[in-house]
């Protein structure tokens, strides 16, 4: 390694130049949150759907900059780190953002809904709303709002190399600065600005994130290369090894092909077109045009994760295997350590703030979700004569509670072992084969009613929630099992040594074992086929649904609206999203 690219590794994290670029940076990001609030909001519409008038730059941006949280400035780069490309089939889901736009979008825009749920209670009861309504606000509040805190901390914690401050003459452990100070300060913007302010913000950060990680990928390269891209690149997939393919062998014990493929599109067809989280800036749309174009901007995007965040976690990897090369990591930091040893001054500075805007971009999210979830499916169903001004001080009230409920919440899970905590965070792939069932036979089903949808979802509420707990109880036993999956899986132990080992932990826990056993991605589809086969059979053997409820489904659009949908789109739409499907296929071919 050149003196010059040694040199990049070592040293302060900031300098000068990069505290200016934060400066400037922070002030363009005010002046934008200031310009998104001069709007007033006077009914929820405005509050809670930016007024119904956003265009596609502000939708896709939106979808994208709420995308990118803890599950990748942390989560991403560190599975690049340890997995190499195993987790891209979650990442190279630009298809389904785009069934989001072509297949929904329609169906949520003559509906008009704020929220899931409500389609739910359209379609079948308000039983099935009030579930999915509680559940995805439990589901924000107790897991994702806790992740995106905990990634702030591992971003400035591994930028600026501080474990703790002084406070009026205390030490004290930056995590509370960080917690407090994120949480606060989204907040604060969230609940003067609704989503028009998170709109708005993302058109700036998401660029500005996506150019200052190319920026991580190419220097990553260029040092590991020794000054060639190729030869870094080689030196990743030498690094790598097999891991550089997507498709892993049936018998891998976690990332066999015939669990990850089926398992993954379940999981991405919930999150990307039925999750309040993501579906409300769609629903922000001025009409079906801006938002389609939204989701097709959001694809493109949605093709950048695997470049910017899990290739950077393999060069990462690569670059602790490389002697001499002065990097350190570990695989939780693997980004923000690219970032602080590798990035030139002035670039670190800017991915920095990119970095905790994306952060602030997908928290105010969540907040804002889950506020939205609660006016709209609880407290206007209490009092259905509320003015649109009551509606947007409720909405500020809840999102200022969920706020602090989120920063206590925070105090509980600092005091659980990190095991216990990542398995709370695994809640919605449970969760999510029940609702996506519901929505797909919802939509595409005229016979399903509303008691198969009920019982269905119960099931699957229930069933989920037995294999965290599941997850939970069982977590002493993993290190163990999961070494002895490995050594079968590498033919170091036989099968009947693997029975032989397990029996004991079996005996003992009895049909917990067999329910925590079975990988979770194959629970995830044997959750599916259960639930989705509970639905047709329960819907089948009770009366059929109210005729008007077909109008709820994708069968229910009248002559005028097929037409108005018809308008909407034209050739570039079609063109441009054919490309993006072409790219992915592309993209499972080379790294077959």
């Amino acid at each position: 390694m050149s003196t010059a690219t040694a040199g990049a590794l070592h040293g302060p994290v900031f300098n000068t130049t990069d505290w200016i670029v934060v400066a400037v940076f922070i002030a363009v990001m005010l002046a934008v949150i200031v310009a998104s609030m001069s709007k007033k909001a006077n009914s929820g519409k405005d509050y809670f759907l930016s007024g119904r008038d956003s265009g596609w730059l502000q939708i896709g941006s939106s979808i994208f900059s709420s995308n990118i949280g803890s599950e990748h400035l942390v989560g991403l780069a560190g599975a690049g780190f340890a997995t190499g490309m195993a987790m891209a089939h979650w990442e190279m889901q630009a298809w389904i953002i785009l069934c989001l736009g072509w297949v929904f979008v329609p169906l949520y825009d003559r509906m008009k809904v704020f929220t899931m749920p409500e389609f739910l209670e359209l379609r079948f009861s308000r039983g099935s709303r009030n579930v999915l309504s509680l559940l995805t606000i439990a589901s924000l509040v107790l897991t994702k709002i806790a992740a995106t805190i905990y990634a702030g901390d591992v971003v400035v914690r591994t930028l600026l190399g501080i474990e703790s401050v002084n406070l009026f003459g205390f030490q004290v452990d930056v995590f509370w600065v960080i917690a407090l100070g994120l949480a606060f300060t989204t907040g604060l913007y969230t609940v003067l600005g609704g989503l028009r302010v998170i709109m708005y913000t993302s058109v700036l950060q998401a660029p500005v994130l996506i150019f200052g990680s190319l920026c991580i990928l190419w220097t990553g390269l260029h040092v590991l290369g020794h000054g060639d891209l190729i030869a870094g690149w080689n030196a990743t997939v030498h690094a790598a090894g097999k891991n550089i393919h997507l498709i892993r062998s049936f018998h891998d014990p976690e990332w066999s092909w015939a669990a990850v493929l089926p398992a993954s599109m379940i999981i991405g067809f919930w999150y990307w077109c039925t999750d309040q989280y993501i579906v409300q800036r769609v629903l922000a749309g001025r009409d079906q045009k801006q938002s389609r174009r939204g989701t097709i901007l959001a694809a493109y995007f949605k093709l950048t994760p695997v470049f910017i965040f899990l290739v950077p976690g393999m060069i990462a990897y690569a670059l602790t295997q490389t002697p001499g090369s002065g990097f350190t990591t570990s695989g939780d930091a693997a980004y923000t350590s690219m970032v602080a040893q590798i990035l030139p001054h002035g670039l670190r500075g800017m991915v920095a703030c990119a970095m905790i805007v994306a952060l602030m971009a997908s928290l105010g999210s969540k907040f804002n979700a889950s506020a939205t979830l609660f006016t709209m499916d609880f407290f206007r169903e209490w009092y259905p004569n509320a003015s649109g001004k009551t509606e947007v001080l409720v909405g500020r009230i809840a999102t200022a509670v969920i706020v602090a409920i989120g920063i206590c919440w925070v105090l509980v899970i600092k005091a659980l072992s990190s095991n216990l905590y990542t398995y709370l965070q695994s809640v919605q792939s449970y969760l999510s084969p029940a609702i996506v069932v519901l929505f797909a036979l919802g939509v595409f089903w005229k016979r399903a009613n509303a008691k198969g949808a009920l019982v269905a979802f119960v099931f699957g509420v229930v069933a989920g929630f037995a294999r965290l707990a599941a997850d939970i109880y069982m977590r002493a036993y993993e290190p163990v099992v999961k070494s002895l999956k490995e050594k079968l899986f590498e033919g170091s132990i036989t099968q009947a040594a693997y029975d032989a080992a397990i029996a004991p932990i079996q005996a003992q826990n009895g049909l917990i074992f067999t329910i925590w056993h079975i990988n979770w991605l194959y629970y995830c589809q044997i959750l599916f086929v259960i639930t989705a086969a509970i639905m047709v059979t329960v819907s089948l053997l009770t009366k059929a649904p109210d005729p008007k409820t077909v109008r709820f489904t994708w069968y229910g659009a009248t002559p005028e609206e097929k037409a108005a949908t018809r308008a909407s789109w034209g050739t570039i739409d079609v063109v441009l999203s054919v490309v993006a499907v072409l790219f992915v296929i592309a993209f499972y071919i080379t790294f077959f």
